[in-house]
């Protein structure tokens, strides 16, 4: 079935005709594998939220849609109070704090996500920013490109270093797989997971301070919640050693910026590796650009073509069975079918 059109089906604030009365009309990211849609033509039309001129367009249509597949779109109490047909919010990826569940379950409406599917991805770009910061990767790139053959000097190896993992999930296990195959210790602070489920590789530590303290690289794998928002700041920074690294792949505002900038400025620690930034895209005056000893991504991690395809048929598969009435079982709010 091909994707509704827009501009016929919304501009005036009519609901999109289908064939058959029970047929879903989902609201899909500007971009996704296409073979999450796919698997929604059957019982369901289609919307890609750019299709929409801005904000208030979307706002003017909310009552359109009876899902929502969504990856970085803000969808807020506002969004989902217009929305008067939704019923399930399907989150394209781990991470939920662009979504206010809280309004989502006060209207009834089911919130899932796809752990898993992006481990692999994340966990490889964690390991790449921590060797490209590691080796000074983009200094010898930019001096090499000036002309300059000799004068980068020299890098230590991570062979016998220790990463330490502020939280343990999925992937953050990965991430300690491939460290270990560099030869390296892996330490975790996760006061939320079981130490005996922890595989060999991994040690838990019972504060983060301890982890800091003993750790070469610090590698931030913990969800954004009121108590991990800037749980790294000009404190715990100061525990790392002056050749310390910070890798961040989870979420922005679990590091104060600030302190990290002042951080870096003092030589505090010798680098970092950022693929998240609290506003996305960040501007090119931020305090961290001007740092050599900082590579900066834009929220890659998860951008492989396989991560992407399992994401997108995961997020899909996910409204498809609550459009059958079943409940998924990466439901993360309180709302029974």
């Amino acid at each position: 079935m091909p994707e509704s059109d827009p501009n016929a089906a919304v501009a005036d604030g009519e609901p999109a005709e289908t064939d058959e009365q029970s047929q879903w009309h989902v609201l899909l990211p500007a971009t996704i594998d296409p073979a999450g849609p796919e698997r929604l033509e059957s019982f369901a039309t289609t919307t890609h939220i750019d299709e929409f001129d801005d904000r208030e367009h979307l706002l003017a249509n909310a009552d359109q849609f009876d899902a929502v597949i969504t990856r970085i779109e803000r969808l807020d109490a506002e969004f989902i109070d217009r929305a008067s047909n939704l019923k399930h919010i399907s989150k394209h990826g781990v991470g939920y704090d662009n979504i206010d569940v809280d309004a989502a379950s006060d209207n009834d409406v089911v919130v899932t996500n796809t752990p898993g599917v992006n481990s692999r991805a994340v966990a490889e770009h964690a390991i790449t920013l921590m060797l490209a910061v590691r080796r000074r990767l983009l200094d010898a790139d930019r001096r090499l490109r000036n002309g300059e053959w000799e004068g980068h000097g020299t890098t230590d190896e991570l062979r016998g270093d220790t990463i330490g993992l502020f939280g343990c999930g999925d992937i953050a296990r990965i991430v300690a797989d491939l460290a270990t195959g560099l030869g390296m210790t892996c330490l975790t602070y996760d006061p939320y997971v079981d130490e005996e489920t922890l595989p060999d590789s991994i040690s838990a530590v019972d504060s983060l301070e301890s982890l800091l303290d003993r750790a070469d690289v610090l590698s931030i794998h913990t969800p954004l919640t009121p108590e991990t928002r800037h749980a790294i700041s000009h404190d715990e920074l100061e525990y790392l050693s002056p050749s310390g690294i910070l890798i961040n792949t989870a979420r922005a505002e679990v590091v104060d910026r600030d302190a990290l900038a002042a951080a870096l400025e003092s030589d505090t620690i010798a680098g970092a590796g950022l693929d998240v930034f609290e506003a996305e895209p960040p501007t090119p005056e931020g305090p961290l650009f001007e740092h050599e000893n900082v590579i900066l991504t834009p929220h890659i991690g998860a951008q492989t073509t396989e991560s992407l395809r399992d994401m997108s048929v995961e997020s899909a598969t996910n409204v498809k069975s609550v459009f059958e009435g079943e409940l998924p079982a990466t439901t993360i709010n309180d709302v029974s079918l």
